[in-house]
């Protein structure tokens, strides 16, 4: 599998590694601990051989899984488990067949930048999947595949009873979710929840020209506060993302 600027990387296809059943307590486990609660397997209904074991998977440095999520208009929003024994991280990306170049939502690792989704966009990929397209397509998985990319100051307030679902479709006891869904909303270990808005007509940062419809991030440390997704779309391209996201045309 290649994606531009991985071409001699090893990856593969990870969506086979979401039936292990400690997939989920391997992939978010981390994300749940606050300074009350060490995070537990069986908070997702899995114990500790199954956790490890899904975490060799994920953390393979000769296999580098990528899970694919293909949503409106021919986009995926792409996980990348960059394995280097030096440089392990996590990158959130979206691509499109007709780019010349990878757009950038979120890293996690020694220099994280994030947050990199709304919790607007976050919804609204997971539940517009292209059947079509390789990948994953259960609404669920793909809203707790992205879900460390989320950085999001404005809530709705469903959004508990939402994630609460995934979670328990993901087999956490649903006595276990009310222990993860604060720390996974709000307390990020890697950045604050951030504002989320349409940007200004005025030129992005660098004298780009800015384009309507892809909602900026007000985290000095997003790749989205002042500059665009992917460097190099075209008008026409932004506007395809845009509706994409589910932010264009503005409600």
């Amino acid at each position: 599998m290649l994606i531009d600027g991985y071409d001699d990387a090893p990856l593969v296809a990870g969506e086979e590694l979401l039936s292990l059943p400690g997939f989920w307590a391997a992939y978010l486990m981390w994300l749940c601990e606050t300074e009350d609660d060490e995070p537990d397997p069986a908070w997702f209904g899995a114990d500790e051989a199954d956790a490890d074991a899904a975490y060799e998977g994920l953390a393979n440095q000769e296999r580098w899984p990528v899970f694919r999520i293909p949503f409106s208009e021919g986009h995926s929003a792409v996980v990348l488990a960059r394995n280097l024994a030096d440089d392990a991280g996590t990158e959130y990306l979206v691509t499109h067949p007709s780019w010349d170049r990878l757009g950038h939502l979120a890293t996690l690792d020694g220099h994280q930048a994030g947050p990199g989704l709304s919790w607007r966009e976050l919804i609204h990929i997971a539940r517009t999947t292209e059947l079509a397209a390789p990948g994953v397509h259960d609404p669920s998985a793909r809203l707790l595949l992205l879900l460390p990319a989320l950085g999001d100051s404005d809530l709705p307030t469903d959004a508990a009873d939402v994630l609460r679902g995934a979670l328990t479709w993901a087999g956490a006891p649903e006595t276990e979710t009310h222990r993860m869904i604060e720390a996974l909303l709000l307390d990020h270990p890697y950045w604050k929840p951030a504002g989320w808005s349409l940007p200004p007509t005025s030129p992005l940062s660098g004298g780009e020209e800015g384009f309507a419809g892809i909602l900026c991030c007000d985290e000095p440390g997003s790749p989205r506060c002042g500059t665009r997704i992917a460097q190099g779309i075209s008008r026409d391209q932004s506007d395809r993302l845009a509706r994409a996201l589910g932010t264009w045309p503005p409600t």
